[in-house]
């Protein structure tokens, strides 16, 4: 498993549902070049291209978009964490709004699939955020403390497990919380419980060459995970090299 405590900041490509061979080639090209000291690096391609980002990968670590709920069995199309792990996978997203929204993913689901995760050895990245109507409705707080009580199993710590806030709202469409707003969450999350004080928290939603500077400076923020901006290889090498973030003491 990834020792967490080795890295002062954290960068999460989320490719989603893009990726080419010939894409990934010359996405690694450009990034193998470059050396992040103490900065972490995770490429999350499409399942089918995991071994072969690998491969060709120097200074990154792989990720997985997602896992299946289930060991092994009849289970067609899914893929277990004892898989993931057979072919030296290091991370893996949970519970993104996507996966909640269009596949009807539970937060009880998001929980079992953190447990196999860490059983397995690999690192999940754990996925919560309001929506919009509840942000209007002011019940930001309210969702994030439901969905970190019944997604995050007490197995989870510091150092196997990370949790990312992205405001489903933000996510793709450009719009971003003000500063003092990730900030809230940020530090409402580690209030939760004492044992999310030292927990590694991303920020996740729009995030691009324009804001990821101003997002790095949040005392409670420690990377981002990174969708859009992560398939153009120069401006995520940049939103890497720019960042300031480094150790806070919570």
């Amino acid at each position: 498993m990834v020792e967490l405590s080795n890295f002062t900041s954290f960068f999460v490509a989320n490719w989603k549902l893009n990726g080419s061979f010939q894409f990934i080639s010359q996405y690694l090209e450009s990034l193998n070049k470059e050396k992040f000291t103490k900065k972490c690096v995770v490429l999350c391609p499409p399942s089918p291209y995991l071994n072969y980002v690998k491969d060709l990968s120097k200074h990154s670590f792989i990720g997985a978009q997602d896992c299946s709920c289930f060991e092994e069995g009849a289970y067609t199309g899914e893929i277990s964490t004892k898989i993931l792990s057979d072919i030296g996978i290091n991370f893996c997203i949970v519970g993104h709004s996507e996966r909640r929204k269009y596949f009807k993913e539970s937060n009880e689901a998001v929980k079992d699939k953190t447990l196999k995760l860490i059983e397995n050895r690999i690192i999940p990245i754990i996925c919560i955020g309001e929506t919009l109507e509840e942000k209007n409705s002011n019940r930001t707080n309210e969702i994030l403390n439901k969905q970190i009580n019944e997604s995050v199993p007490e197995s989870a710590n510091e150092h196997n497990s990370i949790i990312a806030y992205e405001p489903v709202w933000a996510i793709g469409t450009g719009k971003t919380p003000t500063l003092n707003e990730i900030e809230d969450s940020h530090k409402f999350i580690r209030k939760i419980n004492k044992k999310f004080l030292n927990f590694k928290i991303l920020y996740g939603g729009s995030v691009n060459i324009k804001n990821s500077k101003q997002i790095s400076d949040i005392k409670n923020v420690d990377g981002a995970l990174i969708g859009g901006a992560s398939l153009k290889i120069e401006e995520f090498i940049k939103i890497i090299i720019n960042s300031s973030w480094f150790n806070f003491s919570y």
